[in-house]
């Protein structure tokens, strides 16, 4: 297929559907026909799975999370939705609000003409207003369509029983406090967000963030989340990655914009790529967003309850160990995790190093080799660690027999990463039994599970370090410590001395 015939993926990278028994989906679909709105199948997925309903006829999603880039044709899917509103479902009050006040405006505009121009709309509305600041569409029957520029006042003294709220990568707190109790007193609310990707440093995004780390956790049975966007390489990747999305190949932009060869083109967003600043295209085109992590979130993925429930100061290993090192997004950090079989049968993990920089790993790597003889080195080289590799395959160890050797690194594929998170998470928390891992309590490490958040991987999950609010290289080693031991470390090997200092 060549370029110029790409059309863009209608499926999102990211998604979370909660169970129902019916959708009332096709319904809308077919409402918005009938206006002349024909919708793309991303957009009709949209609405399927947002509008599916359970036994009892209410909403399985009270939360709805769309994000997508810009010009995909996100507001078609409001304008249906809000057509359903007020003409099929009898909802009294939808709340449409935006960051800003020309986005509701246009939304207004788009509406109007929808209604005004189809003959079964037109005939059931009693007035609509076009004075500025106060626009909105009533029908006879009492039913209000309301546009509102977002602000903490915003949808105070209404009762909404859907609100819309559009530009969601700048939403603060107070806006969403302002309207969440509006929907308290309604039988069956629902509440949109629609968003392209959103950075903590332009705008507040706390909630949208919210919403999307239950997205990618998936087990929120009242969201719908679906999310449009790559998996990026970073500079670390090597000519040819297959692990990540390369953001100057076509085949990353359909992927991230599923109107592409229907509203945008190919050569459009080519020339996009060509004069924006890298960050700009990957957040506005290709759904990288700089996510915020919230203190009311920590403990998100490991519990505190469970991550304390597995702490032991005196904690050590005997016979072989694994080493893992890991970087942080921005180099500033470097962390040396270890992880071996105590006396006891369970696994030993540790952090050895957490320090500035990098320049330092291959020289401790080969102290700690040179002393321990680990049963392996793992490093990630997709990850911002993957540049350390030639160093460290270049350090020179003095054998026992006189000869030099070298660093052998091991590196985990795509599918071993995902395969090395769910390896710790079950040994701290399994589903059944006791916990089988044991972790020698360390700052950084518990400041690092604190505030983790994961990134779907497959079918598997993986730690997310851009998306976490602090370093967490620690845990990302202390996991492919315990990975590689476990991948290399099933030879019997005479028991050595017992790690009580990493020197």
């Amino acid at each position: 297929m060549t370029a110029t015939a790409l059309v863009g993926v209608q499926e999102p990278r990211i998604s979370s559907i909660p169970p129902y028994v019916a959708s009332s989906g096709q319904d809308v679909i077919d409402l918005a026909a009938s206006a002349g709105l024909i919708l793309d199948p991303w957009q009709e997925y949209c609405l399927r799975h947002g509008l599916g309903e359970r036994a009892d006829g209410r909403w399985s999603a009270f939360e709805v999370g769309v994000v997508v880039s810009r010009q995909n044709g996100k507001g078609s899917v409001f304008e249906a939705r809000c057509l359903a509103g007020l003409f099929l479902f009898g909802e009294r009050l939808i709340l449409y609000s935006a960051h800003e006040f020309k986005t509701a405006q246009e939304m207004f505009l788009r509406m109007q003409a929808l209604v005004e121009n189809t003959d079964a709309f037109r005939r059931r509305v009693k007035r609509i207003r076009t004075s500025h600041g106060d626009e909105g569409i009533e029908l006879l029957d009492g039913a209000r369509l309301r546009f509102v520029a977002r602000s903490t006042g915003s949808g105070r003294g209404f009762s909404g029983d859907l609100n819309i709220m559009d530009e969601a990568f700048n939403l603060p707190d107070a806006a969403v406090d302002a309207l969440m109790p509006t929907m308290s007193a309604r039988p069956n609310p629902q509440l949109w967000y629609g968003s392209s990707a959103a950075d903590k440093t332009i705008a507040p995004c706390e909630q949208l963030g919210r919403v999307r780390r239950r997205g990618i956790a998936g087990d929120d049975p009242s969201l719908f989340y679906a999310e449009w966007s790559i998996e990026a390489c970073t500079p670390e990747c090597g000519e040819g990655c297959t692990e990540h999305d390369n953001p100057a190949s076509p085949d990353s932009w359909a992927k991230a914009n599923p109107a592409l060869g229907i509203r945008i083109s190919v050569e459009h967003v080519a020339r996009e790529h060509a004069s924006m600043g890298t960050k700009g295209f990957l957040r506005e085109r290709l759904g990288v967003g700089n996510w915020p992590t919230d203190a009311a979130d920590q403990w998100a993925v490991i519990p505190e309850v469970k991550w304390r429930d597995v702490a032991d100061a005196s904690s050590e290993p005997v016979g072989k160990v694994a080493f893992a090192i890991h970087v942080s997004p921005d180099r500033s950090w470097a962390a040396i995790a270890t992880a071996g079989r105590r006396d006891d049968g369970l696994l030993h993990v540790e952090v050895v190093d957490h320090r500035p920089g990098t320049k330092w790993v291959p020289d401790r790597a080969k102290q700690l080799q040179e002393r321990w003889d680990p049963c392996a080195w793992v490093v990630d080289a997709g990850s911002p660690a993957g540049s350390l590799i030639a160093d460290l395959e270049a350090v020179k160890i003095e054998q026992l027999d006189g000869e030099v050797g070298r660093l052998e690194i091991t590196k985990p594929t795509h599918r071993e990463v995902g395969h090395a998170w769910g390896q710790l998470v079950d040994g701290v928390m399994p589903e059944e039994g006791e916990s089988t891992v044991r972790v020698m309590p360390h700052p950084a490490l518990d400041a690092a599970v604190a505030g983790a958040v994961t990134r779907p991987l497959g079918d598997a999950k993986a730690w997310d370090s851009k998306a976490a609010g602090v370093d967490i290289c620690p845990l990302v080693a202390a996991t492919f410590a315990a990975w590689g031991f476990a991948t290399k470390g099933h030879d019997e090997e005479e028991p050595v001395e017992p790690f009580a200092v990493w020197a």
